[in-house]
């Protein structure tokens, strides 16, 4: 997608939506992504609106508005959603108004190096939640980074650095499949932006998170542990492999204190499943 809403005036897309869902939104609290905007609406509620080139209307529907069929997961009611196509910008917007989670996000942008300070119950809340959300169906694809995740696209990403490596997808799951530490927040668990949720293999999640996690090892092994059982499947281990391969295949000084825990493991994880 060439627009990037970072670069952009989207004066008149915010006026739209102010109109369309009748409330107005405070400017002060504008939170602006490559994607998406944000905002605190007028009646003490969030309205998020979305930007998607009309190669990505694909008839999975919009992530947030399907999400609220998911029960039991810690995140963000969903109340309305509007949207429309820009012939002249040639996407489709889409916004939509939630509740409003007041507590910030646990690393908003960059990578963790320090651990974070989350309560056994902030614990408990996310177990709970990534065990009932592998629980559920859906026809959904995941979309990590734009893209359907797909055995084709799992095993490209693999070989790139383990190319004899059989890579065979044996279990899926639901998955929010952008779960970082930008997307849960604290001192209370949610879990934010659900447009890419979908089905993924068993455990692409809970090792997105750890490897995210690699810089602080007491907090990687933290998530381990939480998530053991679907990270230690073989499938799970594969998708731990697949995350370790992204961050080492990434050009040179981008993976940063990311990359040396990433190889270190990775090469356990593959003697693990040639074994």
């Amino acid at each position: 997608m060439s627009l990037d809403l970072r670069k952009v005036s989207c004066d008149d897309i915010i006026a739209r939506a102010q109109a369309a869902l009748q409330t107005s939104f405070d400017i002060d609290t504008e939170v602006r992504k490559r994607r998406s905007l944000g905002f605190r609406a007028g009646r003490g509620t969030w309205v998020r609106i979305e930007v998607r080139s009309l190669d990505r209307v694909d008839g999975q529907g919009w992530g947030i508005e399907c999400a609220a069929m998911l029960t039991g997961v810690a995140m963000p009611s969903w109340y309305q959603g509007v949207s429309w196509i820009d012939h002249e910008r040639g996407v489709m917007w889409r916004a939509d108004e939630t509740e409003c989670v007041s507590d910030q996000a646990v690393k908003l942008g960059g990578t963790l190096t320090a651990a974070p300070d989350l309560s056994e119950s902030w614990w408990s809340t996310f177990s709970a939640s990534m065990t009932t959300l592998a629980a559920h169906t859906t026809t959904r694809t995941a979309t990590p980074h734009l893209q359907p995740i797909t055995q084709r696209r799992f095993s490209a990403t693999i070989h790139q650095v383990f190319p004899e490596l059989d890579s065979h997808i044996g279990e899926w799951r639901v998955a929010h499949a952008d779960l970082a530490w930008g997307n849960l927040t604290a001192p209370n668990c949610y879990f934010l932006d659900w447009e890419d949720w979908g089905m993924a293999p068993r455990g692409f999640d809970a090792s997105a998170l750890w490897s995210a996690s690699l810089a602080v090892p007491e907090l990687a092994d933290r998530v381990y542990r939480a998530c053991q059982a679907d990270l230690d499947s073989p499938t799970g281990k594969l998708a731990r492999l697949y995350h370790c391969a992204e961050i080492m295949a990434a050009p040179a000084g981008y993976a940063g204190p990311l990359l040396k825990p990433a190889e270190a493991h990775a090469a356990g994880l593959v003697k693990e499943l040639q074994g």
